[in-house]
């Protein structure tokens, strides 16, 4: 049975941060993730957690400056030392939440600079943050997002550069993040995606196409391939990163027979 995590930066968000960590514990989840937690302080999310009895399995590097379109530092050259900044304080939030994972955000292409320029930077930077990680019990992932509806111009956009970049990298402490949603806009057949790439994959990703919304509200018969995900053998975590369609409880419906015993 696959072991669901609620992203709390798209699950319960009709609450304050902190306190969307009391009601997915609440509707039975037993980890999380999310994806920006840098405005509360770390010792505040790490006793939340605690007193909850919750696991942070994945939080992201800071994105840069979102508000002029930045969607991460990894991949744009002349940025390397605001990079290593952003590493450095992912880290410190990972190191402090027990998370073992952190999925380094690579950006979008910059005017004037090639996708082999900003590749390459891509791959050096993960060296560098792979070997600052090692040994410490913490994995980076990197992910493929889709550049038709969601990040235009995004560096990382198919599983097949993913890949590449993971071979050149060759270390065992970064692996591919895979999310359904995105990957069903930019490549279609997930289910044989995911067999195929299963020994790179580190972390699955769940929503639903088009919208982005819970399951069972697209094209995607999830029942099935969540099935198949344990078929395959796949005993990660499958983070639930979707924009619920209606209030965040109403959308878990289709998580009851996944969740242990809670309000959902």
């Amino acid at each position: 049975m696959p072991q669901l995590a609620a992203n709390l930066s798209t699950l319960f968000t009709e609450q304050p941060f902190l306190d969307r960590y009391d009601a997915a514990a609440a509707a039975g989840f037993r980890a999380v993730e999310c994806q920006f937690p840098y405005a509360v302080p770390a010792e505040a999310i790490r006793d939340r957690l605690d007193r909850l009895g919750l696991t942070q399995v994945l939080l992201n590097t800071p994105p840069g400056n979102a508000a002029a379109g930045e969607r991460g530092l990894a991949a744009l050259p002349g940025r390397v030392a605001d990079f290593q900044l952003a590493l450095q304080q992912a880290l410190h939030y990972a190191r402090t939440l027990g998370c073992p994972r952190i999925h380094v955000m690579a950006g979008v292409q910059p005017v004037g600079v090639t996708l082999a320029e900003c590749r390459a930077q891509f791959v050096a930077n993960l060296v560098y943050a792979a070997d600052l990680c090692a040994g410490q019990g913490i994995t980076l992932m990197i992910e493929p997002i889709n550049t038709r509806v969601d990040v235009p111009g995004y560096v990382i956009d198919t599983t097949a550069v993913a890949v590449d970049c993971l071979r050149e990298i060759a270390r065992p402490n970064v692996k591919l993040q895979y999310d359904v949603y995105h990957m069903q806009i930019m490549e279609g057949d997930v289910a044989r995606s995911i067999e195929r790439l299963l020994p790179f994959i580190g972390h699955i990703q769940i929503a639903d196409n088009p919208g982005r919304h819970e399951p069972g509200t697209g094209e995607i018969h999830f029942p099935w391939l969540l099935a198949h995900l344990d078929a395959l053998g796949y005993e990660g975590w499958v983070g639930c990163e979707y924009l619920p369609s209606d209030d965040t409880l109403s959308s878990l419906g289709w998580a009851r027979s996944y969740l242990s015993a809670g309000t959902v």
